[in-house]
């Protein structure tokens, strides 16, 4: 993808993001995120149906790249069963390490390919993947100690 298009989908969803402001409903599981090296919070909540992604809210102070990140995670993910969502994350994780990835389960996700090359804007990006994975381990481990 040419980088005139990456900076201009990251500058789109940086000032016009999607999902943005948090809701009040108990039936959305919630986390809040931090990066100690910068500014970056973010309070995510998602709403889980029948293994199903219904919806991603994000809020906070953040920079253009974790802000922007957010928006194009939240889009990329609703809709999804869990187990899509894991698989695309691990991708997501992946193209930021370095480490191969495939780059279709990615969809708009694919802007930040390069970010590696910023290592201190890593984790900018990944602060709300983040988020829904430590989202998603809770429900695994709420699942479990039900099963039990």
């Amino acid at each position: 993808m040419d980088n005139n298009i990456k900076r201009e989908i990251i500058l789109e969803n940086y000032q016009n993001p999607y999902n943005k402001g948090l809701i009040k409903d108990d039936s959305y599981m919630e986390t809040n995120m931090n990066n100690e090296s910068c500014i970056d919070e973010l309070n995510l909540q998602v709403k889980i149906e029948n293994d199903i992604v219904k919806d991603i809210r994000f809020d906070g102070e953040a920079c253009a790249i974790c802000i922007s990140s957010a928006s194009i995670m939240t889009k990329t993910l609703i809709g999804k069963t869990t187990k899509e969502v894991q698989n695309i994350l691990q991708n997501f994780l992946n193209m930021i390490d370095e480490k191969p990835y495939d780059k279709e389960v990615l969809e708009e996700a694919i802007v930040y390919d390069d970010v590696y090359k910023n290592p201190n804007r890593k984790k900018c990006a990944l602060l709300s993947w983040w988020g829904i994975e430590k989202i998603l381990n809770k429900l695994k481990n709420n699942e479990e100690l039900n099963q039990k």
